[in-house]
């Protein structure tokens, strides 16, 4: 199956476990891959016949800054949630990452694939 992919979407959101956390708002990442067949696209060359990206991304942002959840891996399911639901594709992989949550690293984070 063929892929259409959101790299590297940044998002402020409030998220986390902390009470501090609870009292502002932190950068997210989040790569999100999806199952799409882009032949009919490929053939036509007619934005209808494609997965518009920006239409995707645009609802993940908004879904985001409008959320409030403790774990990472709570937002990533239900991105994944919705994209199934509002989108004509059969499988997603949701990657949420916080960057700089902890340190040594550049971001801690989930990956998660749903059908």
């Amino acid at each position: 199956m063929d892929k259409v992919v959101i790299n590297n979407l940044e998002v402020e959101a409030v998220i986390g476990i902390f009470q501090w956390e609870r009292e502002v708002r932190q950068l997210i990442s989040v790569d999100i891959e999806m199952d799409f067949d882009n032949k009919p696209a490929a053939r036509s060359d007619d934005i209808e016949d494609a997965l518009n990206y920006k239409l995707v991304g645009k609802r993940v942002t908004s879904f985001i800054k409008n959320s409030k959840f403790k774990l990472v891996e709570t937002l990533a399911e239900k991105i994944a949630q919705t994209i199934l639901k509002e989108f004509p594709i059969s499988k997603i992989k949701v990657s949420v990452y916080k960057p700089g949550a902890m340190r040594g690293s550049d971001s801690v984070g989930v990956s998660i694939v749903r059908p």
